[in-house]
């Protein structure tokens, strides 16, 4: 069962998220638990990162391991934001942080993938926000796309695994090294063996790639099968 015996990770939501917590719990292996707050995901990304400093501090008194700000494009928003944040929840809670962006790029260089396809459900503004945040750290985005939706959880939820893996067939470019399906509310990680099947190359998504980082910050090199490339490199 995963009751924590081996670890405790400690995640904190944009509130309108629906899928993140159902995925994880599905990838962890058993003896690492899952504890989650949420946050309220607002338009001033600096009053969003005080309700997850909040949200630390309680994650904190479940003495959880590791607290995780599980939000793609929050910490993506620009560079060095995701650093701030992650010593803000430190400075607030007492215990170690990491983010999204931080599994996101160590990822890529796992899989030493500089050059990317981007597939997200957001508004072009989010998506053009992340294609300056990888290009700062190195990464190519050859190829980008978004659904248009923005703060909607239900409409992220709604778009099926199968779409997903249209999508990202369709704007795979040649030179491309990795296929990223970006947003910890969509419904992705199902897609990720057929899209890795198809197209021959490794596939990261939010919610794999943070599973995979965690693990690794905890020191256990083991997860459920199924969930792609990355997670062979545990």
């Amino acid at each position: 069962m995963k009751y924590g015996t081996r670890a405790r990770i400690g995640m904190i939501l944009p509130s309108v998220n629906q899928a993140a917590e159902p995925q994880i719990s599905a990838i962890l292996p058993d003896g690492v638990s899952l504890h989650t707050t949420r946050m309220r995901l607002r338009p001033d990304l600096e009053e969003t990162v005080q309700d997850a400093e909040t949200g630390a501090q309680m994650l904190a008194d479940a003495d959880v391991d590791l607290v995780v700000f599980h939000c793609t494009a929050a910490s993506m928003s620009k560079p060095g934001f995701d650093d701030e944040v992650i010593e803000r929840l430190e400075a607030a809670c007492g215990k170690p942080a990491t983010s999204t962006s931080k599994a996101c790029l160590e990822a890529f260089e796992t899989l030493d993938a500089h050059r990317i396809i981007l597939t997200t459900p957001y508004v072009q503004a989010v998506n053009e926000r992340e294609v300056a945040f990888l290009k700062s750290h190195g990464i190519e985005v050859l190829s980008e796309t978004g659904a248009g939706i923005s703060g909607d959880g239900g409409a992220m939820l709604a778009i099926a695994p199968e779409e997903w893996r249209r999508r990202v067939k369709e704007q795979d470019e040649p030179d491309a090294e990795a296929c990223f399906i970006s947003c910890t509310a969509v419904r992705s990680v199902e897609a990720i063996a057929p899209i890795e099947a198809e197209l021959k190359k490794p596939v990261v998504t939010s919610n794999q790639a943070m599973v995979w980082h965690a693990l690794r910050k905890l020191g256990i090199h083991e997860v459920a099968p199924g969930y792609g490339r990355l997670m062979e490199t545990l």
